[in-house]
């Protein structure tokens, strides 16, 4: 009871992602004020959302159990545009728990995001740029294929923290940066994500690879009431070309009114160090939305 409690207190203060690309969108359609569409000086976004799904069950001769499914999304931009320069910040979170039955909550989505982007608009077209971007998950994570159950992760751990320096093509609605790349790994408990297979007799609990990065994201409005946001990451460490991490988010928003939008996503990860395997994620939600500015 305790940890729905504290999952519900964090669930008010997440915000929608979905959503607040939507409003993103019609925000800055209004308040351009320059030739590259940004409005000078700070321009801060965000909502704030969760959803709820429950079944209850008595004396049901049909089939089914109970259940309660509680999900919340977090994205928080603030924009700072003098030119020549270009600072784009962004939070975002999402988290998830699902029961049924008489069993435990389980985790069902949880990952954080805090990306730093520094543009230099010498053109309209390509520019230098720098990043920094940390990964992390929310809650613990558990693999619950197995009986028991086991522990996978938990808040920075494992954590990534990725700098990125190279160009970047950048217009409100769409970006693509491409760079030389730095990232670093970090484990406490979980180590499986930074042992190096090589070293034996040690368990390293921290790696740092160089290579490429390369990050595109756009969002734009299918109909009316209907946006599309997606965003790709790529990397890939000098050392292994042909191995390369990818993150591939996709929402698709349908806002009902001022407080409630239906969202489809969908999220495809590919890590080696997490699974030799591809991973996906399809939810279907309706949530309620408040535009925090």
């Amino acid at each position: 009871m305790k940890k729905l409690l504290l999952l519900l207190a964090v669930l008010f203060l997440a915000t929608d992602l979905s959503y607040s690309q939507a409003d993103t969108t019609k925000f800055r359609k209004k308040t351009q004020r320059d030739t590259t569409g940004y409005k000078k000086g700070w321009t801060p976004l965000g909502t704030i959302g969760m959803g709820i799904s429950q079944v209850a069950l008595s004396n049901w001769t049909r089939g089914g159990e109970n259940l309660i499914s509680i999900t919340g999304n977090s994205d928080f931009n603030v924009i700072y545009f003098s030119n020549p320069w270009l600072l784009k910040n962004n939070l975002s979170a999402t988290i998830g728990s699902t029961k049924t039955g008489s069993g435990n909550f389980q985790t069902n989505d949880n990952a954080m995001l805090l990306e730093n982007v520094l543009i230099y608009k010498v053109s309209n077209v390509i520019n230098p740029y720098v990043s920094n971007e940390v990964r992390s998950g929310v809650l613990n994570g558990y693999d619950y294929s197995i009986d028991p159950i086991i522990q996978t992760s938990a808040f920075f751990d494992p954590g990534y923290i990725t700098q990125s320096i190279g160009a970047i093509y950048d217009k409100p609605n769409f970006s693509s940066r491409l760079g030389l790349a730095f990232q670093e790994t970090f484990a406490n408990q979980f180590r499986q994500y930074t042992d190096d297979i090589n070293t034996t007799d040690v368990s390293e609990a921290f790696k740092f690879q160089t290579g490429v990065e390369s990050v595109t994201s756009t969002n734009f409005r299918v109909a009316d009431n209907l946006f599309f946001n997606t965003r790709l990451r790529l990397f890939s460490a000098f050392n292994q070309l042909d191995v390369w991490d990818v993150g591939w988010d996709n929402t698709l928003a349908a806002v009902i009114n001022n407080f409630m939008t239906v969202t489809l996503d969908a999220l495809v990860v590919y890590e080696k160090s997490q699974s030799p395997k591809t991973q996906f994620k399809e939810g279907l939600q309706l949530g309620i939305n408040y535009t925090v500015f």
